[in-house]
């Protein structure tokens, strides 16, 4: 996360007013003298701390930290990205994400297209195969959508979140396809049919609308948007599962756009993920950290290009 301070004034404020000393509450939490340490250096821990913290003093997040942001980082990282776009710029840092993002998403879904086909879709507009090899036309059609998907979320990236943008990025990924053929999928617009993620049951069509309004309006209320409410975005959009289908490249590429607008740095769930991805999303209600672990290693992978690409490091 991109973050020039993170402040705990609240919180030290709030212990003079009960009369507790730093002491006190480490005992009373079983906190390290590490830990202690680091919110009087206003230095990040962990989202559990905050949490038992908030539960021991019987108040809320906002009543004891605040983040100061620092939107130069992130404003370079969004510049150059919409640069190189514009410019359609090659082998720069917009074409790798490009690339990587469309492969391993569809990838992740069950596409069979590599990534050196996905590399030579996006640069060349054609597709090199070998011989009797068989290719999926929708295979095809689908990383060309996503390559157009990653373009409206760049263009659209400080837009609120909404029903409007999130159809439309389905609409973009799953247009021409051979499911856009058929009636009852609706292209761009919520679920007909139930439908499951694993042997998991989803939001019934009939409440769907209902539930993404709800889940947006509790989202957008948020004055600050850290990595925890993205996720937590992502397994509640993924849980109800809106769509037909498209659902997980949909939800993966807001949790992109999302992490740019708030001045996070952004990630692409790859291959090597997917099995801690999946696992994550299953296990979300009872264990938060392993969804959180599997996408702040992808956020590591992303800030490695990000430091090769702008020559400089983001902390």
């Amino acid at each position: 996360m991109i973050i020039l301070g993170i402040k705990y004034d609240g919180l030290f404020q709030l212990l003079r007013e009960r009369k507790i000393s730093k002491t006190e509450l480490r005992r009373r939490l079983g906190l390290s003298s590490a830990t202690i340490a680091k919110l009087a250096k206003n230095e990040p821990v962990s989202l559990k701390v905050i949490e038992d913290i908030c539960k021991e003093l019987a108040c809320q997040p906002g009543d004891i930290l605040h983040y100061e942001p620092d939107n130069s980082h992130n404003n370079k990282l969004l510049a150059l990205l919409l640069e190189e776009k514009e410019m359609k710029l090659k082998g720069g840092l917009y074409h790798t994400s490009q690339i990587k993002f469309a492969y391993n998403s569809n990838h992740i879904e069950g596409s069979r297209l590599s990534e050196e086909q996905t590399r030579y879709i996006y640069e060349t507009n054609t597709l090199a195969v070998e011989e009797d090899e068989l290719i999926s036309v929708d295979d095809i059609i689908e990383t060309v959508n996503h390559f157009r998907c990653f373009d409206y979320i760049l263009d659209h990236v400080n837009d609120e979140l909404s029903e409007e943008l999130i159809k439309t990025c389905h609409k973009i990924l799953k247009s021409n396809t051979s499911d856009s053929r058929k009636d009852w999928f609706r292209v761009g617009e919520y679920k007909m049919r139930p439908n499951t993620v694993g042997e998991r049951k989803t939001t019934s069509p009939a409440k769907v609308k209902g539930e993404m309004a709800r889940l947006l309006i509790e989202y957008n209320e948020k004055r600050i948007i850290t990595l925890d409410d993205i996720l937590d975005f992502h397994y509640r959009f993924e849980s109800i599962h809106p769509f037909q289908d498209g659902n997980g490249r949909v939800g993966r590429l807001i949790m992109f756009k999302e992490c740019l607008k708030h001045n996070i740095m952004p990630f692409i769930i790859g291959e090597r993920h997917k099995l801690y991805y999946y696992r994550g999303l299953s296990e979300y209600e009872n264990e938060k950290g392993f969804l959180r672990d599997t996408c702040l290693s992808a956020q590591d992978l992303y800030k490695e290009l990000v430091n090769y690409f702008m020559k400089e490091n983001i902390e």
